[in-house]
This record gives structure tokens, C-alpha cells and sequence, in this order.
């Protein structure tokens, strides 16, 4: 007895359709879906090679990056100049209250003050005679040199500014009870 294979019948629809036997070979079923259409080209929608187009978005952000420097260079010289002002402000105030100690502490202590009010003041004229890139890169070879006191600064104007802006809320909500 040999083990001769048996060629499948066709399969039939309906309901007299003959079963596949066990000793069937599977019959591989033919693609029919219908293949994908090839996608169509751009009708001009982008006409310019990716080079170009890389190209002309970084002169773009370059333009974008120009501009931000020099509105954060105008608001730095701003800033500079409010200091300066402040600080000869400043100046004055410690001037003012030198004659006071002067009266009622003697000169030696009055001494003290004016050498203060001086140093602020020379302070706020070389800030004032100063390019804003130089003060920057005087900050910069600062904190190069002297990261932890830089740290150390940092901290202390934060505490500063945090306490003068809590009083300003208090005093604010003072007014408002």
C-alpha cells in the first residue's frame, strides 16, 4: 500500500460543498486585494529641494536669534540705566546720613559713611561707562573665578528680592483690609 496523495477538490459553495479532508494541503490563497495606488507626484506644492529649504529656515531662526539678542541688549541697557540711577540715588541717601553721623557720632563714623556714599557713586559711574557685552563678560570671568562666592551672591540678592516683594504683598494687603 503507498501513500499516494490525492489531488484536492475544488472547494464548492453552498451546502452540498465537500469538506477538506486531513490530508489536504492547504491551497495558498491568491492576493485579490487590489495593489495601492502609487502615491502622485507634487504639483508644485514643494518646489524647492530640502537644501534650500533647510537653508532658509536657519537664516530664518538666525534672523529670530538677531533679533532677540538686541531686544535683550535694549532691556539690558535699560536695566543699566535704572541701576545707575538707583545707585546714585543710593549714594545720595548714604551722603545725606554721613552729616547725621557726623553730629551725633562723630566724625570718625561720619568718615566712614561718606567713604561709603563715595564708593557707591563710583560704583554707579563705572557701571553707567560700561558697554552691556563687557558687563557680561566681566560676570562671566567672575563666576569663572569665583563660582562659590557667585553662588553665594546669587543666594543672598534672592533673599533680598524675595523679602522686599513679601513686604509688598503685605503692605498690599494691609491696605486692602
Amino acid at each position: 500500500m503507498t501513500d499516494k496523495k490525492i489531488p484536492a477538490e475544488p472547494l464548492k459553495d453552498g451546502p452540498g460543498a465537500a469538506a477538506p479532508r486531513s490530508d489536504d494541503k492547504p491551497v495558498a490563497a491568491k492576493n485579490t486585494a487590489p495593489k495601492p495606488a502609487k502615491p502622485a507626484k507634487d504639483s508644485g506644492d514643494r518646489s524647492e529641494p530640502k537644501a534650500t529649504a533647510k537653508s532658509k529656515l536657519k537664516s530664518e531662526a538666525g534672523k529670530l536669534s538677531k533679533q532677540a539678542q538686541e531686544k535683550a541688549r535694549g532691556y539690558a541697557d535699560q536695566g543699566k540705566t535704572k541701576a545707575t540711577g538707583t545707585l546714585h540715588d543710593v549714594s545720595k541717601l548714604i551722603g545725606d546720613a554721613a552729616g547725621d553721623v557726623d553730629t551725633r557720632f562723630g566724625k570718625q563714623y561720619g568718615q566712614y559713611a561718606h567713604s561709603a556714599a563715595d564708593a557707591v557713586s563710583g560704583f554707579a559711574d563705572t557701571l553707567r561707562d560700561k558697554d552691556v557685552d563687557d558687563l557680561v563678560e566681566e560676570a562671566r570671568e567672575f563666576v569663572r573665578k569665583s563660582p562659590a562666592l557667585a553662588v553665594g551672591i546669587a543666594a543672598a540678592a534672592g533673599f533680598v528680592i524675595a523679602r522686599i516683594l513679601r513686604s509688598g504683598i503685605d503692605s498690599a494687603m494691609e491696605a486692602e483690609d
